[in-house]
């Protein structure tokens, strides 16, 4: 059995490595042609034209994830702080599951939701499409909630229960212990949790895809349509060829890249914590 596991974790291994080997040779080779200062810096992105400038999608997968964290982070703290320590257990034995089945609901069902729902709301308001980066951001702050909720809970209740006792031996409210103690304990897991579901946020497609406008542009506000790095792939690769297909590739090493500094992060605090 020790040689059966071995062989299982050299397999995973070996495809990891696969995939990077294919991302980083097709990649490097599109961005060679282009030109790496002009793959990365370019705002034009015209296949036909040989223009390939990613810079507007890569401006725009950080400002949806930068609107997903401001609008969900805070709300899925203080959800994983009352259920940690102020949620009375029969309504935890209700509200815990509907948490885990949010992480299990589809991408495509919330970008349902956010067309059918977000969108009109936003278009009455606003006068506009309702298509944006305001619209993706409400919608990817919502997906990261129960990334954010679960790992920052496991933090909470990881802190020592003597030191939220002491607090109130020494004569703190529930609310200052929980918020001047316990928090600042578990910091490091809650930054872990934040920086999941950044993960989560960066590497979200198919709910874009049908909210954000997908226009290869910097966008110029929050009612502006965006694109970003996995739906500039996902919508061209279907059908692209040549110098095209390389430079896909290539947006794709970029998103990797990404995660890859994410999932550093995330080992940065774990060792930290």
């Amino acid at each position: 059995m020790q040689a059966v596991f071995f062989a299982a974790a050299c397999i995973s291994v070996f495809a990891v490595a696969l995939i990077c080997v294919f991302l980083f040779k097709n990649g490097f080779a599109g961005i060679s042609k282009i030109g790496a200062v002009e793959f990365l810096s370019g705002t034009v992105w015209k296949p036909r034209n040989g223009l390939f400038g990613i810079l507007p999608m890569i401006v725009g997968s950080i400002y949806v994830t930068a609107g997903a964290v401001v609008l969900g982070v805070p709300v899925g703290v203080l959800c994983a702080v009352y259920l940690a320590k102020f949620c009375p257990k029969a309504l935890y034995r209700v509200i815990k599951p509907l948490v885990n089945l949010m992480a299990g609901i589809p991408s495509i069902v919330y970008g349902f939701f956010g067309l059918v729902v977000i969108v009109p709301i936003i278009q009455e308001t606003f006068g506009t499409s309702g298509k944006g980066l305001l619209t993706a951001s409400i919608v990817l702050g919502i997906m990261i909630l129960p990334t954010v909720i679960s790992v920052s809970e496991s933090a909470v209740r990881a802190v020592p229960e003597s030191y939220y006792e002491g607090s109130l031996a020494l004569g703190a409210t529930r609310e200052k212990s929980v918020f001047f103690v316990v928090i600042p304990a578990a910091r490091s897991g809650i930054l872990a949790g934040v920086v999941l579901g950044i993960g989560r946020a960066i590497g979200e497609t198919m709910a874009l895809i049908m909210i954000a406008g997908n226009q290869p542009k910097i966008p110029d506000g929050l009612l502006s349509g965006v694109r970003t790095l996995t739906a500039n792939i996902v919508m061209e690769m279907g059908y692209a060829s040549g110098l095209h297909r390389e430079a896909l590739i290539a947006t794709a090493v970029v998103l990797f890249v990404f995660i890859l500094i994410i999932n550093l992060c995330v080992s940065a605090l774990k060792g930290r914590g």
